[in-house]
């Protein structure tokens, strides 16, 4: 929401009305009768305006439309406006337009053209389905460069972090390296993702992981039904929030062949109070002292039992968000139980694994490496195995 109230700080009011989506960026039109507005909805992101006075003051309407990650970074007295927009088979690049005329957007840089000179992407097609309880849910694949719909290809499932996090239509580099490897790479918006509005942000209130694991098997499900995906070799893998669920999902199925988990959060009694968003206690509807069963009954560790597939975990060093800690527990517990694991340890790297260049290369080629390792022989499409 929108709020404006006056220079000593009376009068607060709200100014977006119904507007349901998370803004950024603001900045005033230099007559005062308006915000511009950043904002991101269903996988893209665009420009908005919030008029202030007038008959239309309080319905945020968009300036800019389409089917790209455009991020204004400024705005002339004129009108002109500057940021960086990136699309499917478009790394970023800075753009500017006139915010009178916005489909005349201009590129002023051509940053990685001479890397992808040569080079064939991977198609990327979007779908909607659904999952528990009829809840509609956004994602995207990516076919290998070569694609052919009459062979079966391995899939890897990318889950994004935050919760509350969003993937969308922007160029990812290591998703199309991964896919002219010649794997389908599957990514989604399960509950709780922003860009579809409060209601489903709030899907996950005090229920993470839950119901946005259905909404990650449901999309699998989507994808083995159009055929060309091997049941036999599934693989998954996140950061963040995504390693959170990339662990739970091994707890919870043993449908993929390799899993991932990186940065993850394997035990919230003990996360809550060392990462640096001590704020994570108001996730839970008590305290850890108090009552720490749902803090339990959320922790992958709690399932950790149950995993047979192989788990590789990658964090970084130096992570304050999702300490250390958190991925040698997992660890350990898994060479204990004697599951195939392997912990790689990033220096030079916050939260998060790519920061540092030569790192998400690594990124890139760990992920690579162990899910060929535990490739499983491909079976016909009759003999694909069913979700527990």
């Amino acid at each position: 929401k929108v709020y404006l109230m006056n220079i000593d700080g009376s009068n607060p009011r709200l100014a977006s009305g119904a507007w349901d989506r998370q803004p950024s960026n603001l900045s005033w039109k230099p007559d005062g009768s308006g915000l511009y507005i950043n904002s991101r909805t269903e996988g893209t992101g665009n420009l908005y305006f919030l008029p202030t006075t007038g008959p239309s003051a309080g319905t945020v309407r968009p300036i800019t439309q389409g089917q790209h990650l455009l991020t204004v970074s400024d705005l002339s007295d004129d009108g002109t406006a500057v940021g960086v927009r990136t699309s499917f088979y478009a790394p970023p690049d800075v753009v500017t337009f006139a915010v009178g005329t916005p489909t005349a957007i201009t590129q002023l840089t051509a940053v990685n053209d001479d890397i992808l000179t040569g080079k064939v992407l991977g198609t990327v097609e979007e779908i909607w389905y659904p999952s528990t309880d009829g809840l509609q849910v956004q994602g995207w694949y990516i076919t290998p460069p070569d694609f052919d719909s009459n062979r079966d290809y391995p899939m890897q499932l990318h889950i994004h972090g935050g919760p509350h996090g969003m993937y969308g239509v922007g160029f990812n580099f290591g998703w199309q390296w991964q896919a002219a490897q010649g794997y389908v790479v599957l990514y989604t918006n399960p509950r709780g993702s922003a860009g579809y509005g409060s209601a489903f942000g709030n899907e996950i209130m005090n229920a993470y992981p839950s119901k946005d694991y259905d909404d990650l098997m449901a999309g699998v499900d989507v994808l083995l039904d159009k055929g060309f995906v091997d049941p036999q070799n599934l693989f998954v893998t996140g950061c963040s929030g995504g390693g959170v669920l990339t662990a739970w999902v091994v707890g919870h199925t043993d449908r993929f062949a390799a899993a991932s988990s990186n940065c993850p959060v394997i035990d919230w009694v003990s996360f809550v109070g060392t990462t640096d968003g001590a704020t994570w206690y108001q996730n839970f509807q008590q305290l850890p002292w108090d009552d720490p069963s749902e803090h339990l009954r959320r922790s992958p560790l709690t399932y950790v039992g149950n995993v047979t597939t192989p788990t590789m975990l990658m964090t970084g060093v130096n992570d304050l968000r999702t300490p250390m800690p958190q991925t040698e527990q997992f660890y350990s517990a898994l060479k204990l139980l004697k599951v195939p694991t392997a912990m790689v340890r990033f220096n030079n790297e916050w939260h998060g694994t790519s920061r540092t260049p030569s790192n998400f290369l690594r990124t890139q080629a760990y992920l690579k490496y162990w899910f060929e390792k535990y490739s499983r022989p491909p079976t016909t499409h009759t003999e694909q195995p069913q979700q527990p």
